[in-house]
């Protein structure tokens, strides 16, 4: 049985394996060298908005969490979004009850509006994943990234969450 719960600095060397793989051998995120589980720690420490991790007895099978959309303070309501799970556990409703908890969880903490960068590579399954969830298109960037000899586009997925 899978648990979802905040993630704790325990949980870096897990988060930091299930990540890897999509730094180094995808272009789903921008993202070019994998953190290090020293890196996950600051950033568990660190979170100002929910930060899960999804845990199948000891093993990390994915994490979601929310950071600063923005850095002005005008923006401190808006969240943006990212959701990882390990290849394993996809396609089995983890991701959908994730992203669930992660963006009733904002809600709770005073997040209005969450927004999501998905890069359009091609594969539909984060954008399937967010349009299940409520978010809708806002908008699309055009060759705003370079990974892997191609360049490519980022879609701007968004909800409102009060």
């Amino acid at each position: 049985m899978s648990t979802i719960a905040e993630a704790t600095e325990a949980d870096a060397e897990g988060i930091a394996a299930v990540f890897a793989p999509y730094v180094t051998g995808s272009v789903v995120t921008f993202e070019t060298t994998p953190p290090t589980a020293a890196q996950w720690r600051t950033k568990i420490r660190e979170s100002a908005w929910p930060f899960l991790v999804l845990r199948e007895e000891d093993e990390v099978l994915g994490y979601a969490l929310a950071t600063p959309w923005r850095p002005k303070p005008a923006y401190r309501y808006s969240v943006e979004t990212t959701i990882y799970l390990a290849p394993g556990a996809a396609g089995r409703g983890h991701g959908r009850r994730l992203l669930g908890e992660l963006l009733a969880r904002c809600a709770k903490a005073g997040a209005r509006q969450a927004i999501a960068v998905v890069v359009d590579s091609g594969n539909p399954a984060s954008r399937r994943l967010h349009t299940s969830a409520g978010f809708t298109e806002a908008g699309v960037l055009r060759r705003v990234g370079f990974k892997h000899d191609r360049w490519l586009d980022t879609l701007l997925l968004q909800r409102h969450l009060a």
